[in-house]
């Protein structure tokens, strides 16, 4: 189900890898049955101020939009009318349904629910790169690997991954789904930060690559043969449990490959997660309100997922055709801001994250469903020659919503020109405990590396005004 497939041979450097990983593994399922598991489940320290201990845990789920590639917080969450005209950019601020609160005019629905909305505007990395940018956004730690652009075995794992280690579901076979496709990078180069690093495979978050909006949707990674009954299967997967209980040699890779081989067999014969996936039996007028294209559907998609039991779905913000070798994908405007944000990429989230606020609440899934509107960087105050607005990590903006969060507010402030915090700075380490800690995981909470070392989840803690 991840695009990172197991092979063969065995080599020795696999195998030493392996029984590191594993060993790992062996290490967290003690956790999760011992005393560190308690760390992780139980209420923050003493302490902590009464509001964190109230909201400790109440998200059963999270949603996590990520706009890769920067949006301009200017033309989002942050406008400047007072900045100098190169600066604030053509569009207007407009109110929102919150007294004293502006946002772009490009985010007209947006602006109507901001009530339901914390807003931050003092997220900051100072990091202009998207891979170390998004590394750290993605797992609350900054990047310190050899080659940013390429996987390591001490990657640190991604927020899913923590997730599906210390809050799996118990509701189905998914804890943590990354879809339409996973955070790639010009030319196709698939990034740190969005897999389980050294905890080791097992932990990955499943990557379905999928688009929702075609009209014969379907997953090929989860869908059997024609040929293939339910009942066929599931006799294979007898077989296969028989032959590895029969098996002269277990070794850790072995045992880690036939639990994966479990995973995705768990899928295939399940009714739930496949019903999870029928997107087509949603009300056409739905459909519409979330937008038709590939990022609306993803995320209507990701509303069915948490419905199913699915712990924690990442949509990554889809590229268009042509992307890998355009100069601006994604929200990465080096070229025409104003004309992309406007036309293409403001009007889609605007559709699709309103509806979603909307469908959750009309379905009594607000209140347990965490939203996160991220991306790894905002924009540069001023225009390049090509119109665009280049890579900025000083400052930027995103937005919470749902269970916990404290909404109608805008926490921290930029500067008057957008360009640096001016008060309340945020660091992706405590969005990152903020999240653990909505879903009952304290930032307090430690697991042993290899060598026994404990580690904190996140090295951050709760931003206790938003929640």
């Amino acid at each position: 189900m991840t695009n990172q497939p197991v092979t063969t041979p065995f080599s020795r450097r696999r195998l030493l890898h392996a029984g590191a990983s594993a060993w790992m593994t062996s290490s967290v399922l003690r956790i999760l049955h011992g005393g560190a598991a308690q760390a992780a489940s139980t209420t923050p320290s003493s302490t902590s101020a009464s509001d964190l201990q109230a909201s400790f845990g109440r998200a059963k789920s999270v949603i996590y939009l990520n706009l890769s590639g920067g949006p301009s917080q200017y033309e989002t969450l942050d406008p400047k009318p007072d900045a100098p005209a190169e600066i604030r950019g053509i569009f207007s601020p407009i109110a929102t349904n919150v007294a004293g609160t502006q946002i772009c005019e490009l985010l007209p629905r947006t602006a109507t629910m901001a009530d339901r909305l914390a807003i931050v505007r003092s997220f900051a990395t100072d990091d202009p790169n998207h891979e170390s940018a998004g590394y750290w956004i993605n797992t609350g730690h900054k990047y310190a690997g050899p080659d940013m652009r390429a996987l390591a075995p001490t990657d640190w794992p991604t927020l899913g991954a923590i997730v599906k280690m210390l809050k799996p579901t118990e509701r189905g076979p998914f804890s943590a789904v990354m879809l339409p496709e996973p955070i790639i990078a010009n030319p196709n180069v698939f990034l740190p930060g969005q897999n389980a690093g050294f905890l080791g495979r097992r932990w990955d978050p499943d990557i379905l690559k999928c688009d929702p909006s075609a009209t014969d949707f379907r997953i090929e990674s989860l869908t059997l043969p024609e040929q293939i009954t339910v009942s066929r299967m599931e006799s294979r997967g007898s077989l296969l449990a028989a032959l590895n209980v029969a098996a002269p040699i277990r070794t850790p890779l072995t045992a880690d490959h036939t639990r994966l081989c479990q995973d995705a067999l768990g899928v295939l014969v399940s009714g739930t997660a496949q019903g999870a996936f029928a997107i087509d039996k949603e009300p056409p007028e739905l459909r519409e309100r979330y937008g038709r294209g590939k990022w609306g559907q993803s995320v209507l998609l990701a509303r069915r997922l948490i419905e199913a039991g699915v712990r924690m779905v990442f949509v990554q913000w889809p590229r268009e055709p042509g992307d890998l070798s355009a100069p601006n994908p994604l929200w990465d405007t080096h070229a025409n801001n104003n004309v992309r944000m406007k036309d293409i990429l403001c009007p889609q989230f605007d559709l699709g994250f309103t509806a979603l606020i909307e469908d959750l609440e009309a379905r009594g899934l607000l209140d347990e469903t965490l939203v996160v509107a991220v991306g790894e960087m905002g924009r540069t105050p001023t225009f390049n020659a090509s119109g665009g607005r280049d890579h900025w990590g000083n400052v930027f903006s995103f937005a919470l919503a749902g269970a916990g969060v404290r909404a109608g507010q805008v926490y921290g402030a930029s500067d008057r020109n957008g360009a640096y915090p001016a008060r309340d700075r945020v660091t992706p380490a405590q969005l990152t405990a903020t999240i653990l800690h909505l879903l009952g995981v304290s930032h307090e909470a430690t697991f042993p590396d290899r060598t026994g070392r404990p580690l904190r989840v996140v090295e951050g803690e709760p931003i206790a005004a938003l929640i």
